[in-house]
C-alpha cells in the first residue's frame, strides 16, 4: 500500500501473534505452561455448570399451571358442595312440609283423636291418617246431602205458608168488608149430617147388593153396585132427599 497506509492483517495472523505474545509474557515471566492449561480447565468446567444449570431450569415443571389446576378442582369441589347442600336442604323442607300436612290433619280430623288411653301413646301412621281423613269427609258430604234436603223440605214448607198466609188474608179482608154475609152460612155440623145421609144411603144399597164370600165375587159385586146404584140419577135423587130431611130439622 501507498500513501502511509498498512496492509490489513488476516484474522489468523493476529490471533497467532496474540498467543505469540502471551506465550512470551508467558515465558517472560517464568510461568509455566501448566497453569495456562489449569485455566482453561476451570473455564471449562464453568462453562459446563452453567449449561447442566440451564437443563436443570428447562426441566422444572410450571408450578403456575400446578396451582391454576387446583383451583379449577377447589371450585368444582365447591361447587358440588354446594348443589349437594342445596339438594339436602330442599328435601328437608319437603319433609318438614308433609310432617306439618299430617299434624294438621290429625288437629283437623276428629276421628285422628285417640279415644282409648292405652294406646294414646302409640303414634297414628300416615297410612290411618289419610283413612281416617277420607272417612271423615265422606261422613262430611252426607251430611251435606242431609242437610240439603232439609233445606229444600223447609223451602217448601214456607211456600206453603206463604200461600196459606196470603189465603186467610183474603178470607180476612172479604169477612171484614161484608160482616154480615158469614150469618147466613151452614155450620160444619149441617155438613156432616147431608154427608152421612149421604154415605148411609149408599151403604145400605152397597149391603144389600154386594157380597163378601170371596175377593173375586166381592170385585165383581162392586162393579155391579157401581153400575146399578152409582148412576148420576139414582145419586142426585139421594142427595135431594138428604137435604129435603136436614131442611125439615132445620126449620
Amino acid at each position: 500500500m501507498t500513501g502511509g497506509r498498512k496492509m490489513a492483517e488476516p484474522p489468523g495472523a493476529a490471533a497467532e501473534d496474540s498467543w505469540g505474545k502471551v506465550d512470551a509474557a508467558y515465558g517472560d515471566n517464568g510461568l509455566d505452561s501448566a497453569l495456562f492449561m489449569e485455566n482453561a480447565r476451570k473455564s471449562s468446567i464453568v462453562s459446563r455448570a452453567n449449561s447442566i444449570g440451564s437443563t436443570s431450569a428447562s426441566s422444572v415443571p410450571n408450578t403456575d399451571d400446578e396451582d391454576s389446576d387446583y383451583h379449577q378442582e377447589s371450585c368444582k369441589e365447591s361447587y358440588k358442595d354446594q348443589r349437594r347442600r342445596a339438594h339436602t336442604q330442599a328435601e328437608q323442607k319437603r319433609r318438614d312440609a308433609i310432617k306439618k300436612g299430617y299434624n294438621d290433619l290429625q288437629a283437623i280430623v276428629p276421628t285422628c283423636e285417640q279415644q282409648d288411653f292405652s294406646i294414646s301413646s302409640q303414634k297414628l301412621s300416615k297410612a290411618i291418617v289419610l283413612q281416617k281423613t277420607i272417612d271423615y269427609i265422606q261422613f262430611l258430604h252426607k251430611e251435606k246431602k242431609k242437610q240439603e234436603e232439609e233445606v229444600s223440605t223447609l223451602r217448601k214448607d214456607v211456600m206453603a205458608l206463604k200461600i196459606m198466609k196470603v189465603n186467610y188474608e183474603q178470607i180476612v179482608k172479604a169477612h171484614q168488608d161484608n160482616p154480615n154475609e158469614g150469618k147466613n152460612q151452614i155450620s160444619d155440623e149441617v155438613k156432616f149430617n147431608v154427608f152421612q145421609g149421604i154415605m148411609d144411603s149408599l151403604f145400605q144399597s152397597f149391603n144389600a147388593s154386594v157380597s163378601v164370600t170371596s175377593f173375586q165375587e166381592l170385585s165383581a159385586c162392586v162393579f155391579s153396585w157401581i153400575e146399578e146404584h152409582c148412576k148420576p140419577q139414582t145419586l142426585r135423587d139421594v142427595v135431594i132427599g138428604v137435604l129435603h130431611k136436614v131442611k125439615s130439622q132445620l126449620y
